[in-house]
């Protein structure tokens, strides 16, 4: 009888350790995520040498850098800045290029727009499902009506319109220039224009002006500076690279600021960072994906048998603009990537070559 309490204590305790050990390991993960504040410009560092980087490497890196016209390059690794150089002078010619300098983000904003367009239907001011018609009015195109109801937000979002791009001027947006090509869903192209109307959409769903719906939805509650300045048909986003870079804490806490949901519909981002559509596998709503078997770069009609970014993390999704603005967020790694400048020595206006031979100078220092 003695051994037989010896063994069912033996049983119980058994029961009670594991049970210990099983709540121990179904405990979440502290989000150690560094956040700057909203109301100051101080920003918290690590030094490289504390992350093992290689000291020869980033100045590798830096050369390279230079040499291809960049003006601002940082890093941040769990939200905290770990690189961070400028190089040359600002767009007004009035000295050094530097924290404080604004400068244009061209089709890396189109990431913006992304997310905002993800804050209206969060908001119930729209759905992507919708006819874009509704936001843009009968008559937007040039098409009948019946082809013009077919449009939906998210053909905007994924570039899967139809509208010709076989026209002059792919930025503009007057129904002259948006004519039919394809059912919409069944083509993609990186038209401008189709884009650039977005803004229109969230202006009239909400009824206040870009810069406020950005101010107020994003901003304001990020502690991020810019503003959306109109150029001809186009609407680019100005700030300084600090700015970018808290846009891009934002996406890698999905959405989350701190403690402050920004973006509560996890549907809606999880769409927007993977493949949209199966024409082009590379591309989310206006975010470029790496790690896929095909990409349809700018300017291109067919699939490309290659990635975004070979010698980059497969989970890299990025803003990408024109002359090398680039905005990479590196879920795996807990990275944000910014560069901004001038065209690159010897590459295109989107400079995909630029950007991969980028990542393999951050190769030799990152792993």
């Amino acid at each position: 009888m003695h051994l037989l309490k010896k063994f069912l204590l033996f049983i119980i305790l058994s029961i009670i350790s594991c049970s210990k050990d099983e709540t121990q390991i179904s405990q979440p993960i502290v989000n150690n995520m560094y956040f700057p504040s909203i109301d100051s410009d101080q920003w918290e560092t690590i030094s490289p040498d504390v992350l093992n980087w290689d000291s020869i490497g980033i100045g590798n890196l830096y050369d390279f850098l230079e040499l291809n016209n960049t003006r601002a390059f940082i890093v941040l690794k769990d939200g905290k800045i770990v690189l961070e150089n400028y190089w040359g002078n600002n767009i007004q010619n009035t000295g050094p290029f530097d924290k404080n300098s604004n400068w244009y983000w061209a089709s890396a904003g189109k990431t913006l727009t992304a997310f905002l367009v993800g804050i209206a239907q969060d908001n119930g001011l729209l759905s992507v499902e919708d006819k874009s018609a509704t936001y843009l009015g009968n008559g937007w195109t040039n098409l009948t009506a019946n082809q013009e109801s077919l449009i939906k937000i998210k053909h905007q979002l994924t570039m899967t319109t139809g509208l010709d791009y076989e026209v002059d001027d792919l930025n503009c947006t007057t129904p002259n220039c948006l004519n039919y090509k394809d059912t919409p869903g069944t083509s993609w192209f990186y038209h401008n224009a189709t884009y650039t109307l977005l803004k229109d959409v969230i202006e009239n769903s909400s009824r206040i002006t870009y810069n406020d719906f950005t101010n107020q939805k994003v901003k304001m509650k990020i502690g991020m500076g810019g503003s959306w300045i109109q150029s001809n048909y186009n609407n680019i986003y100005w700030s300084t690279s600090r700015d970018m870079a808290r846009f891009g804490l934002l996406i890698l806490n999905e959405g989350v600021w701190d403690e402050q949901v920004i973006l509560n519909d996890a549907n809606y981002f999880s769409n927007m960072i993977n493949t949209s559509q199966q024409i082009n596998e590379s591309c989310g709503y206006l975010w470029w994906l790496n790690g896929k078997d095909s990409l349809i770069p700018p300017g291109i009609t067919i699939p490309i048998q290659t990635s975004l970014a070979s010698n980059a993390p497969d989970d890299l999704i990025a803003g990408m603009g024109k002359n090398g603005q680039y905005l990479d967020v590196i879920p795996s790694q807990n990275l944000v990537i910014i560069r901004m400048g001038e065209a690159p020595n010897a590459d295109n206006l989107v400079p995909i070559n630029f950007h991969n031979e980028m990542w393999s100078y951050l190769n030799d220092i990152l792993f």
